[in-house]
């Protein structure tokens, strides 16, 4: 039996409206700024943590350091587009050169240090990060549509042949997890094509001007993106590629047009293998006899292991208390230092120091496609 209009209990009904989170007219209230739960995740390893610790001095007197050298080397988002081998269309073809570049942004190392995987392209070697990067500009250079999720999943075209010469070595040593790499591709061009139009740009505008949001968006579409571990019986979010494949968006625009996120302040640094390196190097980062002698020895740490989340954990969170000794001590920079770029300054100048021959830890060995 029908019930009239003038039957209604709107008592009752805007009880229930409130207890449901809605407004009267049935639309969200208040709702939730998005979060990643990177940096909560991080704080909790760091506060279980058995083999990996922090010194706050050395924490304290590094971020006076970096903050320094920033304002030294006028460091900031212009940095990212000074590299010549990124992208620098400022359109959506950017953005889909930067999603494929961090799609496949994972372990470059080589068992051999001294046989990396190197990829030439315009006379110059590049190894490591740059080795991906100068592939994919060789691989447009010679008309294979790289950036194109439609490329990659049409199989007769794009076979994996073609794919294993787009990742050709310019040394005997092949790049490594290609198989994986293949996958990766594989799996983001179906979802792309599906449900996103082919490019990524409209993941980017679905996410609205928010960074955290399309964090979440890549990890619960990509699951090749989906960077989640355990740690004593809690979920542990790390998003490495994730969160770099933003930063990379809002520092190649600058903070506009797609790079334009409103709050860029809640992606946290990326944890790698380098950041840990020379923040052990500056006496941040402490390790306990034998995870130290684990690295030393060049010894494989498993991925999603005990060693390798400390790791990875309290990697995240000392750049997250460098960041706020830099606002604290300097409040001229709150907003304009975050862990974005404090990651990307100390990536350099990791790559700097090897070059330059100086001793440091070696990067902890874990192989997996998260990193």
């Amino acid at each position: 039996m029908a019930v009239a209009d003038d039957d209604t209990d709107h008592d009752l009904l805007d009880f229930m409206r409130k207890a449901m989170g809605l407004t009267a007219n049935g639309h969200a209230q208040n709702p939730k700024e998005p979060d990643t739960g990177v940096l909560k995740s991080a704080e909790y390893i760091y506060d279980n943590a058995i083999d990996v610790a922090l010194d706050m001095r050395s924490c304290k007197e590094a971020a006076e350091t970096i903050v320094k050298c920033m304002e030294a080397e006028h460091f900031g988002t212009q940095t990212w587009d000074s590299h010549i081998l990124h992208p620098h269309t400022k359109d959506e073809e950017q953005v889909d050169f930067i999603f494929v570049m961090d799609l496949l942004n994972f372990s470059f190392w080589a068992d051999d240090p001294k046989k990396p995987y190197i990829v030439e392209y315009n006379g110059k070697n590049e190894d490591g990060y740059w080795s991906l990067v100068a592939a994919l500009r060789r691989a447009l250079d010679e008309g294979i549509p790289i950036t194109s999720p439609y490329f990659w999943v049409d199989r007769a075209v794009c076979t994996d042949e073609v794919l294993e010469r787009v990742f050709r070595s310019s040394t005997d040593t092949p790049i490594p997890m290609l198989q994986e790499r293949i996958e990766c591709l594989r799996e983001a061009g179906e979802i792309l094509c599906e449900q996103f139009n082919g490019s990524f740009v409209n993941c980017v505008k679905e996410a609205d001007g928010s960074a955290a949001a399309l964090v979440n968006l890549v990890v619960d579409e990509f699951p090749c993106f989906r960077d989640e571990s355990t740690f004593q019986g809690r979920q542990i979010n790390f998003y490495k590629r994730a969160q770099i494949l933003v930063a990379d968006i809002w520092a190649s625009f600058n903070g506009t047009s797609y790079g334009a996120f409103h709050d860029i302040h809640k992606i946290s640094m990326f944890a790698d293998y380098r950041i840990p390196q020379i923040l052990h190097t500056l006496g941040c980062l402490l390790y306990s006899p034998p995870l130290e002698h684990t690295i030393k020895d060049l010894k494989p740490i498993p991925s999603g292991s005990r060693y390798e989340t400390e790791i990875r954990g309290c990697t995240i969170h000392c750049v997250e208390l460098i960041r706020r000794e830099i606002a604290s001590k300097h409040p001229e920079k709150e907003g304009k230092v975050n862990a974005i770029l404090i990651d990307f300054f100390l990536y350099d100048t990791a790559k700097e120091w090897e070059v330059q021959g100086r001793e440091m830890i070696p990067t902890h060995r874990t192989r997996s496609i998260w990193y």
